[in-house]
């Protein structure tokens, strides 16, 4: 599985407005049903807000990975946004947000979401994918950055 398997380049959002996690979650879900019109925008902030309410998915370091189970969504889906100046998230190092990939997966598919999460979790391990996706001025540049870093990976597989 890769990312951009279920993140197109119009689900990735270059230098967040957000200040706050509710903020984002708007933001971001607001990005995903402009592509995806057939989501119901309050049924996706709840599925994330939910999830988030039982522990923050602010994992320290600059990155959060917010992210729900729905049966409003027919597939995994997400959105990819950055910021700069840095959301105010509970991270649980207290420190701001900067990298943010939101998930939403169908309440009946565990597998696929854990292993989309494991594939999160290990390009975020490289602080200078971290830096790369956090200087990028565009979505189309965020989008190659992933592409070529699962690209790259895969070629050491």
């Amino acid at each position: 599985m890769k990312i951009t398997d279920f993140i197109t380049e119009d689900c990735i959002k270059a230098e967040l407005e957000s200040e706050d996690k509710d903020e984002l979650f708007e933001e971001m879900i607001d990005v995903l049903v402009r592509t995806k019109t057939e989501y119901d925008r309050e049924t996706l902030i709840d599925a994330i807000s939910e999830r988030e309410s039982k522990m923050s998915t602010g994992i320290g370091n600059g990155i959060a990975i917010p992210h729900g189970k729905t049966n409003a969504v027919k597939d995994i889906c997400g959105v990819i946004g950055t910021s700069r100046a840095g959301i105010d998230y509970d991270s649980l190092d207290g420190e701001p947000v900067h990298v943010v990939f939101m998930l939403l997966a169908p309440i009946d598919s565990a597998g696929p979401h854990i292993k989309a999460l494991q594939k999160i979790a290990i390009l975020m391990k490289d602080r200078g994918f971290y830096q790369r996706l956090n200087d990028a001025k565009s979505s189309k540049e965020i989008y190659q950055i992933i592409f070529n870093e699962e690209a790259r990976l895969e070629s050491e597989e």
